[in-house]
């Protein structure tokens, strides 16, 4: 039976966290301003299709990275909620398709269901605190145009770093776990087999 706070899981969760904020932080306000945010650390929220600590650290990171957003505590708080439900729901994916299989289909469709939900999440809620906070809520049309913006700048920044970058991430983890290297499994170094 695997221990769900074992020295590794608890290891991983803290460095997922904190390359969640270096890759953030180091980017400055383009992380959460502009046409496009400039967020790769959103690579990071592929993860939780292998490693159910990646659903806390993930949190985690993006809290401690909102710390610096110009939305304050409602992004601080909501933005890592939503970050957080997004996390809980690829894990689920990850469940429920399993990484053992041969057929590189099967992977496809994984990271692409998997990705769906820090996409559609950020993209559906995020503009709702950027409008209010930003000021866009006088008049219906102003607050319609603003979040409609926002709504397509989000979708399209989240899907890059899900997908350009997560995509490949998740393929390296893969092949990581399968060739047996340590840090990347759970217990026992054991190469991944069909099951």
């Amino acid at each position: 039976m695997k221990q769900l706070f074992s020295v590794r899981r608890i290891c991983r969760a803290g460095i997922i966290a904190a390359l969640y904020v270096a890759l953030t932080c180091s980017f400055g306000m383009m992380s959460f301003v502009g046409l496009f945010q400039f967020r790769p650390a959103e690579a990071l929220c592929i993860l939780p299709l292998f490693y159910v600590e990646a659903i806390p650290a993930l949190f985690v990171g993006c809290m401690l990275s909102n710390v610096i957003s110009q939305y304050g505590v409602a992004d601080i708080f909501l933005g890592s909620l939503v970050t957080l439900v997004a996390a809980f729901l690829t894990f689920l994916i990850g469940k429920l398709l399993r990484e053992t299989s041969k057929n590189k289909f099967a992977h496809i469709l994984r990271v692409a269901l998997g990705g769906l939900f820090p996409v559609l999440l950020n993209a559906l809620i995020i503009p709702v605190v950027i409008v209010y906070i930003g000021g866009f809520t006088e008049g219906f049309e102003t607050a319609l145009i603003a979040y409609t913006w926002n709504f397509v700048s989000l979708l399209v920044s989240q899907s890059i770093w899900i997908y350009a970058l997560g995509a490949p991430l998740y393929f390296f983890v893969y092949r990581m776990r399968k060739r047996g290297a340590s840090p990347f499994l759970d217990g026992k170094k054991q190469l991944l087999t069909d099951r």
